[in-house]
């Protein structure tokens, strides 16, 4: 669609979002001031002029005119408003169709009856055969909408950097037990392109750094597109150190498959240079490989694969080659972005395999986990979506990443650092 038709059509709708939540606004102030109703009207369509600028300003902006995280924001200031007004719509709505239900009565009663339908002995509503508006609803629809707008605000203020340590252990019947009591760190979905608070950043990896633990896994998305993204980042991410070493394999964001390069050759250096961000890091990446870690004289393997991922996601990973050599180890890890593999390949054709660490939904950066009550729109998506799950003696965690993509903040889903222990059963 032609850009200037796109705009168009998206500023009519949001006009029309407006306009319609513009009636409760009308309702709840009616009885108001004039000069009051009058400051109310020209700060809201004073917010809806400056966001169709902005969205027309950045629809002819060149890409790179603006940076990344500003350009995040950006649309996240507009985006957020609109996302909250839906949800004033919907009531708004529920109250018409009231009132046209009631009108479409009122058509049938007697005159009588009819008059006291429509009685408008309320002061400041003149006599009318339009059935007013509901006081209440339009208040309820009001609130709707600002519950969203202040959760998600929140969010991006909190819950952005909000890490957490969460526990795992994990008993493995055949685990040696030189690994008995072993101390996993994983790290997922980083998406270093999306950060704004360096400072918080660090914290969180220095919180891992006080858990001490023997070996990390890095399960994916080091950076939304470009292996650039991550140079800011990486004093603080090569702090990342422990005694049996720190192993990584991609996500399906390292790829580079969501940008429009000038050519394959561009996309492949791109892939080249975030392989050597890995090892800027010193962290081990597995492109179908395995390593053999050792402690107190026993052996288990790791197994780390490229993206593989079920449906449209794309399928890099080869875990047939990635396991090779492995088969006389007692215990395997395998490290796989995407938890979608689980089910469609891990479980069915490798049942030796032990463990596997993924993470790739991020749990959606939206949910409630209180208790045992845990819902996100992310388990519409993914069977397995967020924490442990186990089928038979095989286990798959699914963390909820450490960083966020898209929405720059996370509600209920908290950023995420997990610590295994690894427990002979």
């Amino acid at each position: 669609m032609n850009r200037i038709v796109l705009f168009f059509v998206v500023s009519a709708i949001l006009l029309l979002i407006d306009w319609y939540v513009f009636q409760a606004i009308k309702t709840v102030t009616r009885s108001a001031t004039e000069n009051t109703q009058r400051i109310v009207s020209m700060l809201y369509w004073g917010f809806t002029g400056v966001t169709i600028v902005t969205y027309l300003t950045m629809q002819l902006l060149p890409p790179d005119a603006v940076g990344r995280v500003a350009r995040g924001f950006i649309w996240t200031a507009i985006l957020i408003p609109y996302f909250s007004k839906v949800f004033a719509v919907l009531f708004i709505f529920v109250d018409d169709l009231g009132r046209f239900v009631r009108w479409v009565a009122s058509l049938f009663y007697s005159p009588d009856i009819r008059a006291a339908v429509n009685d408008t002995s309320q002061p400041d509503i003149p006599a009318t055969n339009v059935i007013p508006r509901s006081e209440f609803l339009m208040k309820t629809a009001l609130i709707a909408g600002a519950v969203p707008l202040v959760a998600f605000t929140y969010g991006i203020v909190s819950g952005a950097h909000d890490y957490r340590i969460r526990r795992i252990r994990l008993s493995l019947k055949n685990l040696p037990s030189g690994f008995d009591g072993m101390k996993i760190a994983q790290l997922s979905d980083i998406h270093s392109g999306s950060f704004f608070n360096k400072v918080a950043v660090k914290g969180g990896i220095d919180m891992l750094l006080r858990e001490k633990p023997d070996v990390v896994f890095f399960t994916g998305d080091l950076v939304n597109n470009t292996a650039d993204e991550v140079e800011n980042y990486i004093d603080i991410f090569n702090k990342v150190k422990a005694p049996l070493g720190v192993y990584s394999t991609l996500g399906n964001h390292d790829y580079g498959d969501y940008v429009n390069w000038p050519n394959a050759q561009a996309k492949t250096q791109n892939l080249n240079n975030l392989k050597a961000a890995h090892k800027l890091l010193g962290w081990d990446l597995l492109m179908d490989e395995n390593r053999i870690l050792e402690q107190n004289g026993d052996k288990i393997a790791l197994v780390g694969i490229q993206n593989w991922g079920s449906g449209r996601w794309p399928k890099y990973g080869n875990l047939e080659k990635a396991r090779q050599g492995t088969e006389d180890s007692p215990v395997k890890l395998l490290l796989s972005h995407d938890p979608s593999h689980w089910d469609a390949q891990v479980r069915p054709q490798f049942s030796d395999i032990d463990v596997m660490f993924a993470g790739h939904t991020h749990g959606m950066q939206f949910g409630v986990e209180i208790g045992n009550v845990r819902w996100s729109p992310s388990q519409y998506v993914y069977k397995q979506w967020a924490g442990l799950y186990q089928e038979g003696e095989q286990y798959l965690y699914v963390n909820r990443g450490y960083g966020y993509l898209g929405y720059p903040g996370r509600v209920g889903i908290l950023p995420e650092i997990t610590i295994f222990e690894l427990k002979k059963a």
